[in-house]
């Protein structure tokens, strides 16, 4: 496909906690920080009035551009963090053709081809799709396919929707970890396998069978998926993730989509795109 006017995004700053955090000298809170009950404890706290005044100064450090947003009094930080977008500031989410591919989430986006061996390889070394998926089984169908990684900064919109329509299949919860979804940690933790993610099967009308797997991130203690949904359309939202960066992983089969040449191209180097929400970023095969 055609490059659009989409340029690659720099690393992310790298800061000397998380260096140390990582691989360095204090390494050893990693497991501690971690840990499913520190992030319960994290999330409890930012689910309640006394993290409302962390908001301002969040916003301001992150610049965060409020005008995109509905102006409103939040109840914590949770549910500033989980505000929904102004309709007119995402007009892709409902406007796309059935055969264009759609973002889930503003993200940065990084492409990988799943290998024979069923695994992907990132700068920092090789991943495995089953691991990912947690079964080899369902893993197999997507040899020679995509496997599409949208990180979320904590600065994005945090509400993800549905890349195509079609209806619900299996979702599984796959307890884990909470790792940073910052590059940073792939060096020394496999996050795609380690985090805690929810894997569903999704029976869509233009890409056939694919996975969305969500991951959880530091002090991430919730990924809220909606429920009780069999059958959804292009652009519904499918879910949020409460505070922390993120991560939505899509699997794609071989030949069900052609991805846009300007995305390839920065994937191969080794960088991210800069996608939104509903934005066009392939075709149907």
């Amino acid at each position: 496909m055609a490059a659009s006017n989409r340029k690659a995004c720099p690393p992310p700053a790298e800061g000397g906690f998380l260096k140390a955090l990582y691989g360095g000298s204090l390494s050893w809170l990693l497991p501690l920080l971690s840990a499913k009950w520190v992030s319960n404890v994290a999330g409890s706290f930012m689910d309640s009035r006394l993290s409302t005044p962390f908001i301002k100064g969040f916003i301001e450090s992150n610049g965060i551009d409020m005008t995109e947003y509905p102006v409103q009094k939040y109840r914590s930080f949770n549910h500033f963090f989980t505000r929904e977008i102004l309709a007119e500031k995402r007009p892709g989410r409902r406007s796309s053709a059935p055969e264009d591919l759609i973002s889930p989430a503003d993200s940065r986006l990084t492409v990988y081809p799943i290998g024979d061996d069923l695994t992907f390889r990132i700068k920092y070394g090789t991943y495995s799709a089953a691991s990912l998926v947690g079964d080899k089984a369902l893993a197999e169908e997507y040899k020679g396919g995509w496997c599409m990684v949208f990180r979320l900064s904590v600065d994005d919109f945090h509400r993800y929707c549905f890349f195509d329509s079609g209806s619900m299949g299996e979702t599984r919860r796959i307890e884990g970890k909470y790792y940073t979804v910052q590059p940073i940690a792939l060096r020394s933790h496999d996050y795609f396998k380690e985090n805690t993610r929810e894997v569903t099967v999704l029976h869509t009308d233009n890409f056939g069978k694919a996975l969305c797997i969500e991951i959880g991130a530091t002090f991430v203690g919730r990924i809220c998926n909606r429920k009780g949904i069999s059958r959804f359309e292009r652009g519904e939202e499918k879910g949020m993730f409460a505070f922390g960066g993120s991560t939505v992983v899509l699997l794609l089969k071989k030949d069900a989509a052609l991805l846009d040449s300007d995305i390839l191209e920065n994937s191969e180097k080794g960088a991210e795109t800069r996608v939104r929400i509903g934005e066009v970023i392939g075709h149907k095969a």
